[in-house]
C-alpha cells in the first residue's frame, strides 16, 4: 500500500511538472542609452528608434538586399501615370488593444511622420491627397511624380513611418504622444518601466508575423522570446562584466576599447549587426550667433581633423574610416573633397573667424556622457575650436538631457545650444532624401534649423528626378552645397559591433537597426 501512496505521489507530481508552464525567456540586455522620450516621431534619437521596432510596424521595409518589400502592407499598385498608389493592408493586423488597424489609422500616421521627417516633407509636398477605400484599403494621390514614395515609405531609421492608432496619430507631431498602443511584435510595459534602470517589453501574443523569411527589417518578425529588459548600467566596463558573469546576455554597443576582454571569453561573441557602419555628425545651431553666420561655420571646418576625432571615439583604425564625403563614402553619391576636414588650415580657420565677427562668447557644445558612439567627441572638438579663436563652454550631461535640449530654439545662454553630436546609419545618410541633415527648410529643419532656399530646390528636384544619371547629378550638388554652407561637418565613419553570449543567444539579425525579433535563448 505504501509502495502504491508513493508512485501515486511521484504521478501526480509528473503530471503537476507536465502542466506547469515553461519558464520564460527574458532577454536581458544593455542598450546604447537610457530611454527617456518614448515617441519616435518626436525624435530622430536611435534609442526611441529601437523602442519603436519593438512596438511598432511599418507599411514596408528594406531587406537585406536593400530592396523595399511589403511589411504591413498586402499588396500594392501604382497607376500607369504613378500618381496614384493603392495599398491594401494584410489580414490579422491588430493593435495591441485588440482593435484592427485600419486605413485610417495609416493615414493618420503618415501625416504625422510626414510633417516631422525631411523625407517624408518632400512626399507630403507632392501629395494632393489621402483617402480611404475601405477598412484595408487606401489610396495616396499624387499633384506630380515622386519617385521616392517606396524609399520614403519603408524608410529604415530615423524617423521612421510607424504606424499607430488613429487616435494617437492626431497628436500635434510637434508635441509628444503619451499612448502606446502599437501593432508589433512586442508589447511596452508602461507599468515596469524604471527610467534610469529597466525597460520592459513582452511578447505580443496576437502579433501575426509575414510568411517570408526575415531579411534584414523586412520578413517575418518572429518572436521567440517571450520578455526583453533593458537594463542600464553606465559604465562600460561593469557592463562587460555583467556579461561575462552572465548577469545578462548581450550589449548592444560595448566600447571598442574592451573588444580584446570580450574576445578572450570563449562563451562571448562580437557580432558586427551594422556591417554598413554609422556616419559621425557634428551638428551646428544656424539660428544664433556665431553659427548663423557662413564664415564662423566654415572657420570651424577648417579647424577640423577626423582622425582625431575617430582615434578618440572608435579607437581601432580596422573599424572606422576617414571620410569627408557628406553623402557617404562608398554610396553611388560620394564625393571627397581635398584636405577639408581631413588636415586642418589653423591659419584659414583664424581668418575666417576674425572675418564672421565673432566677438568671443563661449559656444554652448552639448557633451553626452552616457553615449558611446560620441562621448568622446566633444572634448577633441573644443581643443580643436579653442586653437583657431573659438571659446567654449563644454557641457556635460546625458544623451537623454541631449535629445530634449536639443530641439529649443532659444539662445545658448536662455536654454539652448550651439554644438552637438550625433551619429547616423549610413543608409539614412547616403541620398539627399533620407538624409535628414541636408534639409534647410528653416523651422521645418532638422535641430539646427539652417534655412537654404537653394538647398530645398535641389532635394526637392531630387524627389522628383527618375532618371538615375540625373538624380546623380543633383545629389553631388546637395552635396557640395553641404560643403560650401557648412551645413554640418562629417567627422567620418565607422562600424558598429555588439557582443552577445553565444551559449545561450542565437539569431541575432544583421542590419542598420538592431532587432529583438528572430532571437532564440537558451535558459
Amino acid at each position: 500500500m505504501k509502495v502504491l501512496r508513493t508512485a501515486l505521489q511521484a504521478l501526480a507530481c509528473l503530471a503537476l511538472l507536465a502542466a506547469a508552464p515553461a519558464p520564460a525567456q527574458t532577454l536581458k540586455m544593455v542598450a546604447h542609452s537610457d530611454l527617456k522620450v518614448l515617441d519616435p516621431i518626436w525624435t530622430t534619437a536611435f534609442i526611441t528608434r529601437n523602442h519603436g521596432y519593438l512596438i511598432y510596424d511599418t507599411l514596408f521595409a528594406k531587406d537585406e538586399q536593400l530592396r523595399i518589400r511589403p511589411q504591413m502592407v498586402d499588396k500594392y499598385d501604382v497607376s500607369p501615370d504613378k500618381l496614384t498608389w493603392t495599398f491594401t493592408l494584410r489580414d490579422g493586423l491588430e493593435w495591441h488593444d485588440g482593435l484592427p488597424v485600419t486605413s485610417e489609422d495609416c493615414i493618420a500616421s503618415l501625416k504625422r511622420w510626414g510633417a516631422r521627417d525631411a523625407l517624408g516633407q518632400q512626399l507630403m509636398a507632392s501629395v494632393a491627397e489621402m483617402k480611404a477605400v475601405d477598412a484595408k484599403t487606401f489610396t495616396l494621390v499624387l499633384k506630380e511624380p515622386f519617385g521616392l514614395v517606396l524609399q520614403a515609405l519603408g524608410k529604415p531609421s530615423s524617423t521612421v513611418p510607424f504606424m499607430m492608432p488613429k487616435r494617437v496619430a492626431e497628436t500635434d507631431p510637434y508635441k509628444q504622444i503619451d499612448d502606446y498602443t502599437g501593432s508589433g511584435p512586442f508589447i511596452f510595459k508602461k507599468d515596469e518601466w524604471k527610467p534610469g534602470e529597466k525597460i520592459v517589453y513582452v511578447k505580443n501574443p496576437k502579433y501575426k508575423p509575414r510568411p517570408e523569411p526575415p531579411s534584414m527589417l523586412a520578413g517575418g518578425k518572429v518572436v521567440k522570446i517571450d520578455r526583453v529588459e533593458w537594463i542600464a548600467i553606465a559604465d562600460p566596463l561593469t557592463a562587460v562584466n555583467a556579461l561575462q558573469q552572465g548577469e545578462i546576455d548581450l550589449i548592444e554597443v560595448p566600447v571598442p576599447d574592451l573588444f580584446p576582454m570580450l574576445k578572450a571569453d570563449k562563451n562571448i561573441a562580437l557580432f558586427g549587426w551594422n556591417a554598413l557602419g554609422s556616419q559621425i555628425i557634428m551638428r551646428f545651431n544656424h539660428l544664433h550667433p556665431p553659427f548663423n553666420n557662413l564664415k564662423a561655420r566654415q572657420a570651424a571646418m577648417y579647424a577640423i581633423a577626423q582622425e582625431d576625432f575617430l582615434r578618440a571615439q572608435v579607437g581601432d583604425p580596422a573599424i572606422y574610416r576617414v571620410c569627408n564625403a557628406p553623402l557617404v563614402c562608398g554610396s553611388p553619391y560620394e564625393k571627397s573633397y581635398g584636405d577639408l576636414l581631413i588636415k586642418p588650415d589653423y591659419d584659414k580657420a583664424r581668418q575666417l573667424l576674425k572675418e564672421s565677427g565673432y566677438d568671443g562668447t563661449p559656444i554652448v557644445m552639448m557633451q553626452a556622457t552616457d553615449l558611446q558612439s560620441s562621448n568622446q567627441l566633444p572634448p577633441v572638438a573644443k581643443q580643436a575650436l579653442e586653437k583657431v579663436g573659438f571659446k567654449v563652454d563644454l557641457q556635460a550631461m546625458d544623451w537623454q538631457t541631449v535629445v530634449t535640449r536639443r530641439a529649443k530654439k532659444e539662445a545658448p545662454d536662455k536654454g539652448g545650444w550651439n554644438i552637438f553630436f550625433t551619429t547616423t546609419v549610413t543608409v539614412d545618410a547616403d541620398n539627399p532624401a533620407g538624409n535628414s541633415f541636408t534639409s534647410g527648410d528653416c523651422d521645418k529643419a532638422w535641430f539646427g534649423w539652417p534655412c537654404d532656399a537653394e538647398m530645398e530646390k535641389l532635394r526637392a528636384s531630387y524627389g522628383r528626378e527618375n532618371d538615375p544619371a540625373k538624380r546623380k547629378q543633383i545629389a553631388l550638388a546637395v552635396s557640395d552645397r553641404v560643403m560650401d554652407q557648412g551645413t554640418y561637418v562629417v567627422l567620418g565613419q565607422y562600424k558598429a559591433f555588439g557582443a552577445y553570449r553565444k551559449d545561450r543567444i542565437s539569431g541575432w539579425l544583421a542590419g542598420p537597426v538592431p532587432v529583438w525579433w528572430n532571437i532564440s535563448k537558451k535558459n
